[in-house]
């Protein structure tokens, strides 16, 4: 036998190197074997429920490392809620519907207009549902456990049924209408858009500063005066019927010095504009109120049939113009609100291609938009000012990244105005993390307008409309009701199958209708009320979910959509919110804090990730982030989480390796009875605990993160399993300060694997395959351990922080030590404390081997005044470092005068030789291999 051979080394066949791209797989294979997730439902049944609702991702491509940081964290929340007590479901989910489905068959060169529309919304479907099972796949290799086999999809029959339930109710309280007014309309996707699917970018625009001539200035303005107005699109001049300005705005008519003409203009802007139109000189003929100029008539700048009418608006600033606004009321929505007011005409030049139609005038017909500025500044002549490019932000339509306009088309809104302040009132009752969400989403549901819902395209579900022989729209809830059952058998795609007295209820009559004729809507819905139905179609729906959510959790552009047309159509059915809580994250972003592309191969994939690294360490990068901004996240910043992971499952190895011989039904030591410092780290522990509790519960994970990333590296590898190598490999195996630590190890082992289940499956599945002693055979169906509370817990613990600030002072005088060479590892060393009589009174209530606690092998602790002028002084405290006195023993490797050459043939201590002497008997007969 070798002397080693009496060390209790720990041993594991636990590996150091995870191998999570390998192992991952199998583990997730095994769950599906053994329908874990099922099999939690079935433990959880009859407990309190948390429901968390899945917003749908759109089915289109592999998913992206926002949908992991999205995905993960609902995981992670739904699963700690699982172990904690809580019948917690999760039904996973997707959007379906839409123009990038009808996008990417384009490009496979499927043209929509030139087959049949039901062939072609069954290749969308099956294009779809492609989609789904990728993505599906995709994140069950994250590790994401949800109801896979049921998820909700928003083309599936029984979910547009209730999509038509709710739009049937809203329409019975008289929440939808048809309006001209004008919407985002997006030329690139030929549809009117929905504020949610729009994003801004800068882009440079030719202003144009022009006149209109007075035609009737109504005894104000001769009719030799020129209004001056300005505009940023050029090519709504052809569509311009007023010119507004603002009622209590002051305006100067002024004649250049230079000119024969004389111009209004806004007061407060007369002399920056003085300057861009160089008048060097010039005469201020009359001042005027705003009020005062209401009902002027002006002549449109070159179409001699059209007249501009000078009316008032409130929405006419001095930030820039003139001061004077161009009014389109086809191409705005301040300037169709206020033209309505004054009875102008709608005109609409432009179609939904973005070509300018007929009456734009036969110079203009057929042209692009974007294109006729050239021509606009032609046909002013010298009517125009001044012209100038300008940067500005812009909306653009987020799929095709072109930018849109505004224009007035005939489309159907849901009302928003009509119960505007039931939703605002609900947003107060609702919880938000974090806090600004609330105001957030409260200004943009007050400041919002109606919402458009009607698409020009194929991919949807229709609006169930009729229309009768006299054009009168028909949305009575006989009607939808019976639609939505019809829905329910053969999917929306009756709507195109059938004709439209096929698909009305049995003997329908309608007054408008006196031979019995009927048409349908031609148009879909906008995907955010098929994703905003979801409260009905999924979590009203299902028995084992409850409406409304304890939470919804999204992407903070969300407060624009998903959010948002959930809260609306909720209200406006049922008269509250969706939802309880509502989270958000910010985006995800590459390492140097740049919005990810394709162009600048910047992207990460998750899979990529996984085979890589694993799914764990994107689901431990999770937690290290404070998602209440946006995150960044590169393959450098992983590998940086990678060895954070690598330090936790190293960690738990060793204290796996040094438990393996332990039975904690046999061989666990009370609390009572364990060793002061065992006492410490249990209490130390169980704040942990804590931590954890509260921060799955506020959903705070990056507390976990830091905490636990604290424990493991101070607590723990720096401090506590740094002494506890000389306790756990050292005393006799079944010794009562050996068996305490290993009580400790044994617990905390235990219930962190729990507590990280949530965060790390995989690897907290692996932990527990090598506790024999637990008899849940899958950590998942465990419960998180409960926060204990210990007697004197707060003093103890004050006690050992104090000796742990010691401690580092300590270390800092062996460090100089080492580097004086005086001694080499601090087990060379006798230290000399001087100390005070407060912490001579700490070290003696620490009831500890303090040496042991330094991992130093001598220890004399002495007065402070009796400490030498060369010593390492702190305050009420001092060291000295010597050499120890004594031989290195060879088992125990510490110096000590009683090491000496034993008969048996080790060189060790009085204590190793004790240990070897009661424990081996057979070795000291025989004596030990040399």
């Amino acid at each position: 036998m070798k002397l080693k051979e009496t060390l209790n080394l720990g041993k594991t066949a636990f590996p150091m190197r995870a191998g999570l791209p390998n192992k991952e797989p199998k583990w997730q294979e095994a769950w599906s074997q053994e329908n874990i997730y099922q099999k939690r439902q079935e433990l959880n049944e009859g407990k309190p429920a948390f429901h968390l609702h899945d917003g749908p991702p759109y089915a289109n491509g592999n998913i992206h490392v926002g949908h992991a940081l999205n995905k993960i964290s609902k995981d992670i929340i739904v699963r700690s809620k699982s172990m904690s007590g809580y019948q917690a479901p999760f039904v996973p989910g997707w959007d379906t519907h839409g123009l990038p489905i009808e996008q990417v068959l384009a490009k496979k060169g499927v043209k929509r207009k030139e087959i049949d529309l039901v062939h072609y919304l069954e290749m969308c479907r099956d294009y779809a549902l492609s989609q789904v099972d990728k993505q599906r796949e995709d994140f069950k290799r994250l590790g994401i456990s949800a109801d896979w086999e049921n998820p909700y999809v928003t083309l599936d029959p029984h979910y547009e049924a209730d999509q038509i339930r709710v739009f049937g109710a809203m329409a019975d309280k008289g929440y939808i209408y048809r309006g001209a007014k004008p919407v985002y309309w997006s030329w690139s996707s030929e549809s009117a858009l929905a504020e949610a699917e729009i994003e801004y970018h800068d882009i440079d625009s030719t202003s144009l500063y022009y006149a209109n001539k007075v035609k009737d200035g109504k005894g104000i303005l001769d009719t030799d005066t020129y209004i001056v107005v300005w505009t940023t699109t050029p090519f709504t001049v052809t569509a311009s019927r007023g010119l507004t300005v603002g009622p209590d705005m002051d305006y100067v008519v002024v004649k250049p010095a230079a000119s024969s003409k004389k111009y209004l203009i806004a007061e407060g802007l007369l002399d920056s504009l003085a300057t861009k139109f160089a008048w060097s000189d010039f005469e201020i003929l009359s001042s005027h109120k705003g009020s005062e100029l209401e009902y002027i008539v002006t002549e449109h700048p070159w179409d001699n049939e059209v007249i501009e009418l000078v009316i008032l608006g409130d929405h006419v600033t001095l930030d820039s113009g003139t001061g004077i606004v161009h009014t389109a009321p086809g191409f705005g929505e301040d300037d169709y609100n206020v033209g309505i007011k004054y009875n102008l005409e709608v005109a609409v030049t432009v179609d939904g291609r973005g070509l300018m139609t007929e009456n734009a005038g036969s110079d203009f017909h057929g042209q692009f938009y974007d294109k006729v500025t050239p021509l606009v500044i032609e046909k002013l002549g010298d009517l125009l000012l001044a012209q100038e490019v300008i940067n500005h932000s812009y909306p653009f339509d987020w799929r095709t990244k072109k930018p849109i306009i505004w224009r007035a088309v005939p489309q159907w809104f849901a009302s928003v105005s009509e119960f505007r302040q039931d939703i605002l009132d609900e947003i107060e009752k609702t919880s938000f993390h974090p806090s600004w969400g609330k105001t957030r989403l409260y200004n943009m549901i007050r400041d919002r307008g109606d919402w458009v819902i009607s698409r020009q395209r194929a991919w949807g579900v229709p609006l169930p409309i009729f229309y009768a022989e006299d054009g009168t729209a028909i949305m009575s809830k006989e009607v939808t009701d019976h639609l939505a059952d019809l829905f329910e058998k053969e999917g929306s795609i009756i709507w195109w199958k059938s004709e439209a007295k096929d698909l009305l209820p049995e003997g329908f009559t309608h007054p408008g209708s006196p031979n019995g004729e009927f048409t349908k809507e031609t148009d879909i819905m906008d995907v955010w009320f098929d994703s905003g139905s979801s409260w009905n179609g999924v979590m009203n729906a299902r028995k084992q979910l409850a409406y409304p959510a304890d939470l919804y959790l999204e992407g903070s552009d969300q407060y624009r959509g998903w959010f948002n047309s959930s809260l609306i159509t909720s209200v406006a059915v049922n008269g509250h919110a969706p939802y309880k809580s509502l989270l958000s994250q910010g985006f995800v972003l590459d390492g140097k804090g740049e919005k990810m592309s394709k162009s600048k191969g910047n992207i990460i994939s998750p899979n990529d990730v996984a085979k890589q690294y694993g799914a764990e360490i994107l689901r431990l990068w999770v937690t290290s982030v404070d998602t209440d901004n946006d995150v960044r996240v590169s393959m450098d910043i992983l590998g940086q989480v990678s060895e954070t992971y690598r330090k936790i499952r190293n960690t738990l190895r060793f204290l796996i390796a040094n438990t393996s011989d332990f039975n904690p039904k046999t061989d666990t030591i009370a609390y009572e009875e364990l060793a002061a410092a065992d006492k410490y780290m249990t209490i130390k522990f169980n704040k942990l605990v804590e931590v954890f509790h509260k921060s799955y519960e506020s959903y705070d994970l990056m507390a976990i993160y830091k905490a636990v990333v604290n424990f493991v590296t101070i607590d723990l590898s720096a401090f506590y399993l740094d002494f506890a190598k000389d306790v756990v490999y050292i005393e006799a195996a079944n010794s009562p300060q050996r068996r305490g630590m290993q009580t400790v190890f044994y617990d905390i082992l235990v219930k962190i694997t729990k507590l990280l289940t949530p965060i790390l499956p995989h690897t907290s599945e692996e932990i527990w395959s090598y506790l024999e002693f637990e008899e849940e055979e899958f950590v998942q169906l465990t419960e998180l351990p409960a926060v204990e509370n210990f007697s004197g817990q707060e003093e103890i613990l004050e006690a050992w922080e104090a000796f742990l600030s010691l401690r580092n002072q300590a270390q800092k005088a062996l460090e100089e030590a080492r580097n004086a060479k005086i001694i080499g590892k601090s087990l060379e060393a006798h230290l000399t404390i001087y100390a005070n009589e407060e912490i001579k009174t700490l070290l003696t209530a620490l009831d500890s081997d303090i040496a042991l606690l330094l991992i130093v092998s001598q220890l004399t602790i002495a007065d402070l005044e009796q400490a030498p002028k060369d010593a390492l002084a702190f305050d009420g405290l001092a060291f000295t470092v010597s050499h120890a006195q004594g031989q290195v023993c060879e088992r125990s490797r510490r110096i000590d005068p009683t090491t000496r050459m034993r008969s048996y043939g080790a060189f060790v201590c009085d204590h190793s030789a004790k240990i070897i002497e009661e424990n081996f008997p057979q070795a000291v007969a025989e004596g030990f291999e040399q």
